[in-house]
């Protein structure tokens, strides 16, 4: 006994309701897109009235300036895309990150000689924290952060290493991969590190840990002690500052060569 076939009557059904189902679909994704713009709109709106009503506490304080970023970050309002946008015009916080921008620069600038472009985001906020004088306008790490991912897109060399919790703020065009970043990590804590130390914290072989440490001599990003007691100690200059209350002798500074 044979299977009967579907008729056509019953296929050009099932293809009528599929129809209807997808039109059905469709018209309810574009209610829910129509409905989340006029929500975003609305929010939009609303924080533009929180903005000008606070712009003030916005532009003076750094927390607050911080929680109000967030707001934006939520709905993909970037208050520093433009110079020249609404949300500069009415904070000023355009101009605010262009000066912080200059600053950074500067600092880094001055610095390059003794940290080969390398410092720690600790050290570049007090510094430019000295600069502007107790005066100024406050100034977070968070600000730092944001200006120099500016200066970042930019694409003049700076970028952010995470080291120990923080970062260390690159502010030249070395070219630093993976196992130079590893190695400045390995490094954090006593400001030095050895190819001993690689080998065995890292298990890699010795020419690895040399070609990485040659780099960074090259590159003037760190500092060879050779008459250290064991074996030569690679310094990086950069986390000077996160060493100054340990027992770093100016002999021990004077044996390092750049």
């Amino acid at each position: 006994m044979h299977r009967r076939g579907v008729g056509a009557g019953a296929i050009a059904k099932k293809k009528l309701a599929e129809a209807k189902y997808k039109e059905r679909g469709t018209v309810l994704a574009e209610d829910q897109i129509a409905q989340m713009s006029k929500q975003l709109e609305t929010f939009k709106t609303h924080l533009e009235e929180f903005a000008s009503k606070h712009k003030q506490e916005i532009r003076k304080n750094s927390q607050f300036r911080v929680q109000f970023q967030e707001m934006c970050a939520t709905i993909g309002v970037d208050p520093l895309a433009s110079g020249k946008g609404f949300w500069s015009e009415m904070l000023g916080v355009g101009d605010f990150y262009y000066e912080l921008g200059v600053q950074i620069i500067e600092v880094c600038l001055a610095l390059k000689h003794r940290n080969g472009g390398l410092i720690t985001l600790d050290e570049l906020h007090q510094r430019v924290l000295k600069g502007r004088g107790k005066f100024a306008q406050d100034m977070s790490q968070d600000d730092l952060v944001r200006a120099i991912k500016k200066l970042k897109a930019m694409g003049n060399g700076f970028g952010m290493i995470p080291v120990g919790g923080s970062y260390l703020v690159q502010s030249v065009p070395a070219e630093l991969n993976m196992d130079h970043t590893v190695v400045l990590q390995l490094a954090e804590k006593k400001g030095y590190v050895t190819v001993s130390e690689i080998r065995d914290g890292l298990k890699w072989e010795k020419e690895r840990a040399c070609h990485v440490l040659d780099h960074l001599l090259k590159e003037g990003l760190a500092w060879l002690d050779s008459q250290a007691a064991d074996e030569p100690q690679y310094w990086l200059p950069a986390l000077f500052s996160e060493l100054s209350s340990r027992d770093v002798t100016a002999e021990e500074a004077n044996q390092m060569t750049p």
